[in-house]
């Protein structure tokens, strides 16, 4: 079963000073390429739990892992870093990702600082995932049969990353289906008068899911 899961990473979300309009937006998207988003989780910005969360997923055998937040050059920016113990692989600057970085900010006219070098480091093993919009790349990297996926948390950033780079492979690696969805309006009937056919249904199609 091609299965996904999305951690959110971030103290703001935890908080409730900022709405996790990234998950709910990546659960839709995947569900229709195919995918069975199975969990979101959201986590603080902290290594050892952030690791904890990967290793748990990469346990089930996911298929399809992506991360939000975590990828900028700050303090509390520590999901490249985790994802590298998660996996038990060194941190270490990409070079791609360094031209990346580099270019971004030689066009602002900015120094390349120790803090946007950061931006560079990865799992020794990671490809980065271009960012047209920010200065941060994402990060894609293989375990197993599990495909981990690191983007920004600025959803804009998330967003364009996601559908120029990520949907095009998630497609052509997933399910090869059809998604179909449609709404029914039903007046005059209460929803415990539906429920035995509902019931009735989702134990006969399995692939059919109906919410009321």
């Amino acid at each position: 079963m091609f299965t996904a899961e999305i951690i959110s990473i971030g103290n703001e979300l935890l908080i409730g000073k900022t709405v996790n309009t990234n998950a709910t937006w990546l659960g839709r998207k995947l569900t229709v390429i195919g995918y069975n988003v199975r969990r979101i989780v959201v986590v603080p910005d902290e290594i050892d739990e952030i690791a904890a969360v990967i290793r748990e997923a990469l346990a089930r055998k996911t298929k399809v892992i992506i991360t939000t937040g975590g990828l900028g050059p700050t303090f509390d920016d520590k999901t490249s870093e985790a994802l590298a113990k998660a996996l038990n692989m060194k941190w270490v600057i990409n070079d791609e990702a360094l031209n990346f970085v580099r270019e971004k900010y030689e066009k602002m006219g900015l120094e390349l600082t120790d803090h946007r070098i950061k931006l560079a480091k990865m799992p020794e093993k990671a490809k980065p995932i271009p960012n047209p919009v920010g200065s941060a790349p994402g990060i894609l990297v293989e375990k197993g049969d599990s495909l981990i996926i690191a983007l920004p948390g600025v959803p804009k950033e998330m967003k364009e990353m996601f559908e120029k780079h990520v949907e095009p492979l998630l497609k052509d690696v997933g399910p090869k289906l059809a998604f179909y969805e449609d709404t029914l309006v039903l007046k005059g009937i209460p929803e415990s008068s539906l429920a035995p056919f509902i019931n009735q249904v989702m134990k006969e199609v399995v692939k059919v899911y109906i919410k009321s």
